[in-house]
C-alpha cells in the first residue's frame, strides 16, 4: 500500500535523503540533477520553486509515502496547460519491484481525472529503462514516438483521461484506481 501526498515544506529532510540516497540509481537511467542540487541550499531554493510552481497551479508534485510512512518516491504532473501535463515520477531503489510505481502512477491518475480536471497526460522515458516502460504500458499509455530524454533515445507515451471516468466509457483505465492504493 502506497499513499500519495502533495508536496510540501516539510517534506523537506526526507526528500533531500531520499534523493541523495537514491542519486546513483536514478543516474542509471535518468538524467543526473548535478551536484547543486544535492547541497542544502540547492535543494531548499529548488523546493521553493516547485512550491511556487505548485502554489501557482502550474505544476502538480507528490511525494510517495510507503506503508510506515517512509518516503519511497515522487510523482509528479508538470506544464498543466489546456487539460494536458506531463507525468514524471522516481521511486527508490528500495522499493523498486514492488509495484510502488505502478501504484503511485494509478493513484496520480485519477487525481488528474477526478481533481485536477486534465483530460490528458504525456510521459517520456529511455529506451534503457523498460521497468518504467511496463508500467507507463499497464496504466493503460500508449507510446507514440520516439524522442531523447536528458540526450538519450526515449520514447513518448500519451494516456487519454477525458473518457476515463468511474463509471462511464473508459472505465477500465481507471479499474485499478478503485478501491485504494
Amino acid at each position: 500500500m502506497v499513499t500519495l501526498e502533495p508536496l510540501r515544506a516539510d517534506h523537506a529532510d526526507a526528500l533531500l535523503a531520499f534523493e541523495r540516497e537514491n542519486r546513483a540509481y536514478f543516474a542509471r537511467t535518468v538524467p543526473d540533477r548535478g551536484d547543486a542540487f544535492f547541497t542544502a541550499a540547492g535543494f531548499a531554493a529548488r523546493l521553493r520553486a516547485l512550491l511556487d510552481e505548485q502554489h501557482a497551479r502550474v505544476c502538480r508534485f507528490h511525494v510517495v509515502l510507503g506503508e510506515e510512512g517512509e518516503l519511497i518516491g515522487r510523482v509528479n504532473l508538470m506544464d498543466l496547460v489546456d487539460g494536458s501535463a506531463e507525468l514524471g515520477y522516481r521511486i527508490g531503489e528500495r522499493a523498486a519491484g514492488r509495484g510502488v510505481a505502478t501504484a503511485a502512477v494509478a493513484q496520480v491518475c485519477r487525481l488528474a481525472a477526478t481533481d485536477y480536471g486534465l483530460t490528458s497526460l504525456t510521459a517520456r522515458t529511455t529506451l534503457d529503462n523498460p521497468a518504467s516502460m511496463r508500467v507507463l504500458a499497464r496504466s493503460g499509455f500508449v507510446r507514440v514516438e520516439n524522442t531523447t530524454v536528458g540526450g538519450r533515445p526515449g520514447v513518448r507515451y500519451e494516456l487519454r483521461l477525458l473518457d476515463a471516468t468511474p463509471d462511464g466509457p473508459g472505465a477500465e483505465t481507471l479499474a485499478p484506481f478503485r478501491g485504494g492504493i
